[in-house]
């Protein structure tokens, strides 16, 4: 028994000898100078770390400039307080891949980790894309003549007299994805400083148990595709306490289908499900939060709480293209302030957006069902859109405690009154339309109680109704103070038409129905 405990404990001495073992990259030859080239030598601290049964490879403090680094198993990669991992402005330090999607060859970012279990990204340090190097920045990228011509505007939606406005600036060639993980196990990244990425910033693919704690994700707002954190067919995910400030979406939630840019992945067909995001405050040219889009697999069990999403240009948008579902998803105790902006970033100001729309002639439509809102403050420019279709009625969706305060806007001249469903297939995208605080079109079992309006001084005719719904079957709407628009006083506040088995305690006064069945 005693030599059995013996064993015991040399083993566990061994075990914790080989985990507490640190692999400096200096001491690998890596040098901090701003300029010099360490993929090398960094990735031979990876790799003595990862044969040597892992351990901390550290970033100490300085600039390293490097290209991609392949993480492996067992690695936890630690960035010291004033450690800065820097892209290489070159794109001939990248490791390149043929994407069966694209015809050129795809770059990746500074960071790969494939089939890796038990792996970490942590520390005060930095790790900085370069974005300055990849982008043209006193040009800025625009909707095209075909793309605009159903707006209100025509040739002058969002028109900037000067300067680029609120971009997004033209891309040049660049690296793909800056950190991304591929079919891993056991993922944590914590408190590190992810700055100027010139494309998705961090990208999680296939993953099973990840913990994403305190990042600080700091994009320029005017560049476009550098989201802050994609989470595509992925389980089992935790992301907490993090201030994500990015050009394109903040947070995006996915399950696709089929292979998405990265080799090996032509058979990737796993939903993604069980996800919880908490605490989070969110900055975004698009959407703060994205859940859905075209290739998909379902998406569900999604749990989003305590959220502040500002100077965001559509808050949360939930999105249907293709055959998989979204259920199962909460969102409560949210703030959200929006506004419209100038530029060719997809949204239009609305503080939420839900659509199941065709993005594809081959595949059946999936479903958008059991969805909630509760407790929840916009302040917005737009209004709170759902948006179905006759062959994918949005079902189940409840909104509780919402308190929305609409907005004038300096930009509704440019912007204003048009609905976005960019993404979709067909003629039908982004087109003019009177706006309402509150509309739903294809719903069935729609629940609002406790929604409350208030009108700034808005001027614009094409502002309407508190809550207009076209299109429903079993809608009940409770306690509503929703007023029409200052600029249509005579309008009742509540429409209703097309549809059956209305609830409702709102007096005649202020509602209209219409086509009741």
């Amino acid at each position: 028994m005693k030599r059995f405990n013996g064993f015991i404990f040399v083993w566990l001495l061994l075990s914790i000898t080989l985990y507490s073992q640190k692999y400096n990259i200096a001491d690998y030859g890596a040098v901090s100078d701003n300029k010099t080239l360490n993929t090398i030598s960094i990735q031979k601290a990876i790799d003595a770390c990862n044969a040597n049964g892992g351990g901390t490879v550290i970033i100490p403090t300085g600039i390293f400039i490097t290209g991609t680094l392949d993480i492996k198993s067992n690695v936890n990669l630690y960035l010291e307080s004033g450690a800065i991992l820097k892209g290489s402005g070159n794109l001939a330090d990248y490791r390149f891949y043929q994407s069966p999607i694209f015809s050129s060859p795809s770059l990746y970012g500074i960071i790969y980790a494939h089939k890796a279990e038990n792996v970490s990204i942590t520390g005060q340090g930095s790790i900085n894309g370069n974005e300055e190097a990849f982008f043209i920045w006193d040009k800025a990228k625009s909707i095209d003549k075909d793309g605009t011509k159903n707006t209100r505007q025509k040739d002058n939606y969002r028109f900037v007299e000067s300067g680029i406005g609120d971009g997004p600036v033209v891309p040049k060639d660049r690296p793909r994805q800056m950190v991304i993980f591929s079919e891993c196990k056991n993922v944590l990244v914590r408190d590190v400083i992810f700055t100027k990425s010139p494309f998705w910033t961090f990208h999680l693919v296939d993953c099973d148990g990840v913990t994403i704690n305190g990042l600080k994700i700091w994009n320029s707002m005017s560049t476009p595709n550098s989201d802050g954190i994609d989470i595509t067919s992925c389980s089992n995910v935790t992301v907490a306490n993090c201030d994500i400030r990015t050009g394109d979406d903040a947070i995006v939630i996915t399950g696709f289908a089929h292979h998405f840019e990265l080799p090996g992945y032509f058979d990737l067909r796993h939903p993604s499900g069980n996800i919880n995001v908490t605490n989070c405050n969110l900055q975004s040219r698009s959407s703060g939060i994205r859940i859905g889009y075209q290739d998909q697999n379902s998406v569900k069990n999604i749990n989003i709480s305590n959220i502040n999403i500002t100077n965001s240009n559509r808050g949360i948008g939930i999105f249907l293209r293709d055959e998989g579902s979204l259920e199962n998803i909460s969102f409560t105790n949210i703030n959200i302030e929006t506004r419209l902006h100038t530029g060719d970033w997809w949204g239009n100001g609305e503080p939420i957006h839900i659509s199941a729309v065709r993005g594809t002639d081959k595949e059946k439509l999936g479903k958008i069902k059991n969805v909630l809102f509760r407790d929840v403050t916009c302040k917005g420019e737009s209004g709170i859109l759902l948006y179905g279709t006759d062959e994918s009625i949005i079902e189940d969706v409840k909104f509780e405690n919402v308190s929305f305060v609409f907005l004038e806007s300096k930009l509704n001249g440019v912007a204003g009154g048009n609905i976005d469903l960019r993404g979709c297939s067909g003629d039908h995208q982004l087109f003019a339309s009177d706006i309402s605080a509150f509309y739903a079109e294809q719903v069935k079992n729609l629940s609002v109680n406790n929604f409350n309006v208030r009108w700034d001084n808005v001027k614009e005719d094409y502002f309407k109704y508190g809550v207009h719904i076209n299109k429903y079957s079993g809608l009940k709407l409770t306690n509503i103070n929703a007023p029409a628009s200052p600029s249509n006083k005579e309008l009742k506040s509540v429409f209703v038409e097309n549809g059956v088995d209305f609830i409702t305690d709102i007096k005649d006064k202020d509602v209209e129905i219409k086509n009741a069945k």
